[in-house]
């Protein structure tokens, strides 16, 4: 008799910052790249959105877009607002800082939902203590590489605690 195997659905993550034209956008280029590396794109849905309207359709910022080039990212996702609907579309809603946290914490209409937004610096593994990725917006180029830095290690921490989880629901 042949096994049939079901198809499960991929991990999806939405990762947020304030204008999604900076920080959440370079979370998604470098998530994506880290999946792909890993032979694991087809299992992962990654996004990025900002809490304010601002900068929707426009593409990352042109010095964030060129600090990921120099690292080999591409950083080409249009800005878009988080949406409510994005807690029902995600499993992870990423925040970059404690005010991006607040806000869509304080969007969310069920401890369920609450449950799955979660900071970025939480799966930070090289970078102990710290507990943002800062906002490069207003700073100078010494801010966008810290920024790759942190994501880079912190997406590789996020990859790890999804993977275990699915291990450990896997196993039960």
């Amino acid at each position: 008799m042949t096994e049939l195997k079901t198809k499960t659905k991929p991990e999806s993550i939405l990762f947020i910052c304030l204008g999604n034209i900076c920080r959440s956008p370079a979370a998604e280029g470098i998530m994506k790249k880290k999946l792909e590396d890993r032979g694991l794109s087809d299992k992962y849905f990654v996004d990025s959105a900002g809490i304010g309207n601002w900068h929707v359709g426009q593409l990352p910022d042109i010095r964030m877009r060129r600090h990921g080039a120099a690292h080999g990212y591409t950083f080409d996702s249009r800005a878009r607002q988080f949406s409510e609907k994005d807690f029902n579309r995600f499993d992870y809603i990423v925040t970059m800082d404690a005010e991006n946290h607040s806000a869509i914490v304080s969007k969310a209409s069920t401890e369920t939902v609450r449950h799955k937004v979660v900071r970025m610096s939480q799966f930070l593994r090289e970078h102990p203590g710290i507990q943002s990725v800062p906002d490069p917006y207003y700073g100078g180029d010494n801010g966008f590489e810290l920024v790759i830095e942190l994501l880079e290690d912190a997406c590789d921490g996020l990859i790890e605690y999804i993977e275990q989880q699915k291990t450990k629901q896997t196993k039960a």
